[in-house]
């Protein structure tokens, strides 16, 4: 045990720094792009999807948690809703710069998450848009008017964030741990948040590689992945069950276990790209029927549970990554 603590600390040690760097970069871009992008997205018509998916895949889960905003607030259809959830990395890019993964690899992780989000956010609301012109109820969703998203007002900036519980239109702080999510954030802020975010995510690092490098130590690393992948369809499904979990938590651990070789690459994105952040958290809270989430969240899951299962399956997986 005192060699897995060693191992431990030292593999911590050497992530704590490069973890720091990168979410004072991602702190900095969020605050110039956050407000601008959330218009962006809520003025694109039907080239939403698109925009969302590129959007999306900026780090933290920020935009997911405008996203729900604007869904709620019926600015956004649920096929851009889809394509920013899918696409965005939440906490996997910050970890996959700290434990100095391959740029290659990284580039195609994000690649795969964005042509995923946008492929089936303008599915969803292709499909909508068939059932609602043939009179029928749109499948997984319990109100098809509702999904047909209005023309932003001018100013109207009020879906971005929830409101606080006064009735205030102010945004409160943002549930994703940064000081604000307005868009505007000076260097001071930027720095206590960067300091804030990598304290809370390096505590998560910590307690996941400490428990990962145990249970490699007792099991041993091959036979821990021959447990993983024995069950056919059971990795991918548990990945992407974790996945919907709204807490940073989540994709630290679906990416430190591709990482440590644990699961494979079709596990890995089940759960990234089931991993909205705190933006299904936003979603029960500000959007109803509540009937309405659960259906959301459902498809979110076997979304995310089919694409890891079909590279899996397919040998796309061993190709891409």
């Amino acid at each position: 045990m005192l060699d897995v603590i060693l191992d431990t600390l030292k593999d911590f040690g050497i992530v704590l720094p490069f973890l720091f760097l990168s979410y004072l970069f991602m702190e900095w871009l969020e605050s110039r792009a956050g407000a601008g992008s959330r218009r962006l997205i809520a003025g694109s018509g039907r080239c939403a999807p698109l925009f969302g998916g590129l959007l999306g895949a900026i780090p933290q889960c920020g935009f997911s948690a405008a996203a729900a905003g604007l869904y709620a607030g019926r600015v956004l259809s649920l096929g851009t809703l889809y394509a920013v959830f899918l696409s965005t990395s939440d906490e996997m890019l910050p970890i996959l710069i700290s434990e100095r993964a391959a740029p290659l690899l990284i580039l195609k992780i994000l690649l795969v998450k964005v042509v995923c989000g946008v492929f089936l956010g303008f599915f969803t609301d292709l499909v909508l848009s068939f059932f609602r012109k043939n009179g029928g109820k749109p499948p997984a969703v319990g109100d098809g008017v509702h999904d047909v998203p209005r023309s932003p007002a001018v100013g109207d900036g009020v879906p971005d964030v929830p409101s606080s519980d006064n009735g205030s239109e102010e945004p409160t702080a943002c549930p994703c741990g940064c000081a604000d999510c307005s868009g505007k954030r000076g260097w001071k802020t930027i720095l206590l948040s960067s300091l804030l975010h990598t304290a809370k995510i390096a505590a998560y690092l910590f307690v996941t590689v400490f428990l990962l490098n145990t249970v490699v130590f007792f099991v041993g690393e091959e036979r821990l992945s021959d447990l993983l992948s024995s069950v056919p369809v059971l990795p991918q499904a548990a990945a992407a069950l974790v996945g919907l979990i709204p807490n940073c938590a989540a994709s630290v651990v679906v990416t430190e276990l591709f990482l440590k070789g644990a699961i494979s690459a079709g596990s890995m994105l089940a759960g990234l790209l089931s991993g909205a952040g705190i933006g299904t958290l936003i979603l029960y809270r500000v959007n109803r029927p509540i009937r309405q989430n659960v259906a959301i969240v459902a498809v979110l899951w076997a979304m995310g549970f089919s694409v890891g299962l079909l590279f899996d399956l397919t040998g796309l997986s061993a190709l891409i990554f």
